[in-house]
């Protein structure tokens, strides 16, 4: 099946604790059905110290959250639904809101 959301897709969050914060997508994950967005869902890692980073501690970093929770930001900056269409001899991906090709 395509993918409707790709990395560099600019996607808001549908629900959680970060419901209605943007932010771009890092990471796809389709075997698990999960993106990791920039900024959000963050959570704290305890890490020991290793040689690459003597100091350890805690850190912040990204979780990945289900695909089902993000929506892709049309032009009009609301979320959207991804539809389908073939235009020539390519399938694009069309924001279901306006219509519009999502690029990339």
């Amino acid at each position: 099946m395509a993918a409707k959301i790709k990395k560099g897709d600019r996607v808001v969050v549908l629900t959680g604790k970060d419901k209605g914060r943007e932010g771009q997508v890092l990471k796809v994950m389709p075997k698990e059905s999960r993106v990791v967005v920039q900024g959000l869902n963050m959570v704290q890692r305890h890490t020991r110290p290793t040689q690459l980073d003597p100091q350890g501690g805690i850190k912040n970093k990204e979780a990945p959250i289900h695909v089902s929770n993000v929506a892709i930001v049309d032009s009009n900056g609301k979320p959207t639904r991804v539809g389908f269409r073939v235009e020539g001899d390519k399938k694009v991906r069309v924001a279901k809101t306006t219509g519009e090709v999502i690029n990339g």
